[in-house]
């Protein structure tokens, strides 16, 4: 997916959080976005995904030469960030059946080739309220990375997961990262980020006072 940000700005009440973004992303670019907590990397990456709308400036999204309008974006993009929510009453087998109705996958996967897949085949028949935030982490970071979506955005991927953890991550985003654009939020951790060849650091952005 193409991604274009001309002039683009966010602020809450009267406070700038970065303005004047200006960035093309060709289609398959694996894209950095650094900064310290609170810079908004976050929030950069959310407007890319059109989760949140900017306020200022303009972003244009194009598939294959065809521009997506923003209502439709949310069909071409999944997302794992410490915001999205999972339906921690329902097991992981649920889980993933409520998700598939939602977002077909990369490969057509049953809720337990998913449980293989993230590590978690013992327990996919228990609630995620259950779950430790690792185990937590990796459903989302699998429901995000398998979907079969061209655009791809990862916020702190790493948060929560230990070093053997980290180095699934690592192996599936490489093994699903064909022919997709990815946006990686990160505090520079480059485990995080050790797939992208772009990097924009968002605290260049902010207004000087």
């Amino acid at each position: 997916m193409f991604i274009e940000l001309h002039n683009t700005g966010k602020k809450y009440q009267r406070e700038w959080i970065f303005r004047e973004v200006n960035a093309q992303w060709s289609s398959g670019a694996r894209i950095a976005i650094v900064g310290g907590n609170g810079s908004g990397k976050s929030t950069l990456a959310q407007i890319a995904a059109g989760f949140l709308s900017s306020s200022e400036g303009e972003i244009t999204w194009k598939n294959n030469q065809d521009t997506i309008p923003r209502d439709k974006l949310f069909a071409h993009v999944s997302m794992c960030t410490p915001l999205m929510q999972l339906w921690d009453d329902f097991t992981l087998t649920e889980n993933f059946e409520l998700f598939a109705r939602f977002k077909s996958t990369r490969k057509e996967l049953s809720a337990s080739a998913f449980a293989a897949i993230v590590g978690l085949e013992n327990v996919k028949h228990r609630a995620l309220k259950d779950f430790s935030s690792g185990m937590r982490q990796r459903v989302k970071l699998g429901m995000a990375i398998l979907a079969d979506t061209p655009l791809l955005i990862l916020d702190e991927p790493c948060s929560h997961l230990d070093a053997g953890a980290i180095a699934w991550y690592q192996e599936l985003l490489e093994s699903h990262s064909e022919n997709r654009t990815i946006l990686i939020a990160s505090n520079n951790d480059q485990r995080e980020l050790f797939i992208c060849t772009e990097q924009i650091d968002i605290t260049g952005y902010k207004p000087q006072a």
